[in-house]
């Protein structure tokens, strides 16, 4: 289906107040200023294909907040939305951000009792969602105590026959909200990321998206981003919200495939989009049997895990300098690093954003010099948080006012940051600490080794030894063999103690839906396979130190 940029609206001679907060002449570009000077223009592009124009959301928008604004919620209160990826979700969204509401995300492929978490711990005053999850989130509510009467059931534009009965103009008063996004639950039950409220209500939100976009440089005329990741998640939701307020198009793919997000980029001219590094590697991999035009592409995000310094690179040199890395979380972002600057100090994650101060505090708390590993703190004075009905977890985070998102790394003079892993990640093998995604780079840059994850296996020696679970980049039936050509190899690359003692090959490894891989799952696996409960324990009792 090819792709215009300019479709009919039945909207686009609806008489909407766009310019809400500013006198005449001070009109900002904003979603709301696109949709008054190019209402026809493609807005969204479903998974089905069907589009959505910028005055046809703007007007379902509308609608969406008088009905938010109908149902008399108090200040703060929280909005829950268990919805597709699709323009329902963006204008669902874009309206509740125009009151001074929480917005709160939720995985659909969450079962019952952990949406009932989040709807419970939120207390949610409105969840909407489609026929599709509506039985689910019944129960959930029921299984959280909260009253069915609060669901609204939407269709694949984000109306049914309330929201239609609501005026298509914008309100007259409107108050910013903010998202209140849970952390994805890869060491435990998800927890709401929940700053304060902004202060210059809904067109500072926008101001702020516009910011954000300037700094990604994808606040360009014209663009297009490929969505290709649950927007339950704070970056893929994040940078729709971004598009759509710069005037892009935002088009969606039902799923995850290279060889679909090939075609979309060169069917509707792509000029950006956010991957995660699995990504990259699928992309990689069908790049030389399934040929595209790609040079639409101006700048591609990634985020979420570590990417394989040769995966990075082998991008580079396909798509051009056109990769930006962000290190952060639901809780914030902290660094930025272009591709030409990742060229220059390969495997850095960027130096700290404007307004953000990074420390690397050691055991005890104190700051540490450049090139000394530790714990990553960083301050960001214009997003403060708190990990809402959690004071203990939110105590626990900080040092002040920084916070840290359990990693360890380490700042070269420069001020580039460089991640070694995460704190709970951490093998400790006879007292001396290992870092489990230093010898996964290792192992994935060898031509053998498609992916791998490093986990601690309890031993009655050491406490933890070191273990891994691989795949291979072809079907290998000789695993002995394989085996030990890895361990020659590794020895080259790392010291000898952080060689895996005992490897396991697989098919493939667990991940989150945008790719993250889940570590806890596989851990848990294999302590439970040892026969013993918790190696750091073991080690502890049997009085092991490594400092001999």
């Amino acid at each position: 289906m090819e792709c215009s940029p300019l479709l009919p609206s039945p909207f686009s001679a609806v008489p909407v107040d766009w310019t809400y907060g500013y006198s005449e002449g001070e009109i900002m570009r904003s979603f709301y200023s696109y949709a008054e000077t190019t209402p026809d223009r493609a807005a969204v592009v479903d998974p089905d294909g069907t589009t959505t124009s910028f005055g046809d959301l703007a007007a379902r928008v509308n609608q969406l907040t008088h009905l938010i604004v109908a149902r008399d919620l108090d200040p703060g209160a929280s909005v829950c939305v268990l919805l597709p990826n699709g323009a329902a979700l963006l204008a669902v969204q874009r309206a509740v951000l125009q009151q001074p509401l929480y917005l709160t995300t939720i995985n659909w492929h969450f079962a019952a009792p952990e949406v009932a978490h989040i709807l419970q711990d939120s207390d949610a005053r409105i969840v909407f969602t489609t026929a599709e999850y509506a039985r689910l989130v019944r129960e959930a509510c029921l299984l959280a105590g909260l009253p069915t009467d609060r669901i609204v059931e939407l269709d694949r534009t984000g109306g049914n026959a309330e929201v239609e009965a609501h005026p298509l103009t914008r309100p007259e008063s409107s108050a910013g909200g903010s998202r209140m996004l849970y952390t994805s639950g890869t060491t435990g039950k998800p927890k709401g990321v929940r700053r304060p409220l902004p202060a210059g209500g809904p067109d500072a939100v926008a101001a702020a998206a516009v910011e954000r976009a300037e700094k990604y440089d994808v606040n360009h005329e014209g663009g297009v981003y490929l969505s290709v990741a649950p927007m339950y998640h704070a970056a893929p939701l994040s940078y729709a919200d971004q598009a759509l307020e710069v005037g892009h198009t935002v088009v969606i793919l039902p799923r995850w495939s290279a060889v679909t997000a090939l075609d979309a980029i060169e069917q509707y001219q792509v000029t950006w989009a956010y991957l995660v590094p699995l990504m990259m590697q699928d992309m990689l991999e069908v790049r030389d049997s399934h040929r595209v035009d790609v040079s639409s592409l101006r700048t591609v995000i990634h985020t979420a895990a570590p990417c394989p310094p040769s995966v990075k690179r082998a991008m580079i040199d396909w798509l051009g300098p056109v990769l930006n890395e962000v290190y952060g979380g639901t809780e914030g972002s902290a660094t930025l690093i272009t591709s030409k600057e990742w060229l220059a100090r390969p495997g850095s994650v960027g130096r700290a954003r404007a307004g953000v101060r990074i420390t690397i505090r050691g055991e005890n708390g104190e700051g540490l010099p450049p090139g000394e590993i530790g714990a990553i703190y960083f301050e960001n004075a214009k997003t403060p948080f708190e990990y809402h009905n959690a004071p203990e977890k939110t105590k626990s985070s900080r040092i002040a006012n920084e916070i840290t998102l359990g990693d360890i790394g380490y700042l070269d003079d420069d001020g580039y940051l460089y991640l070694c892993d995460r704190t709970a990640d951490t093998i400790i093998s006879g007292g001396v600490n290992v870092y489990p995604a230093e010898i996964e780079h290792a192992l994935v840059e060898l031509p053998t080794i498609r992916e791998a994850c490093v986990v601690g296996r309890p031993d009655p020696r050491w406490g933890e030894s070191v273990h891994a679970v691989v795949v291979t980049a072809e079907p290998v039936e000789d695993h002995d063999s394989l085996r030990a050509e890895v361990e020659t190899a590794l020895r080259t690359k790392i010291a000898g103690y952080k060689v895996p003692r005992t490897f396991e090959f697989v098919d493939e490894l667990p991940h989150s839906e945008v790719g993250k891989l889940l570590r806890r799952v596989v851990r848990e696996r294999v302590v439970a396979e040892s026969g013993f409960a918790n190696g750091g324990a073991l080690a502890s009792a049997l009085g092991v130190d490594g400092s001999n």
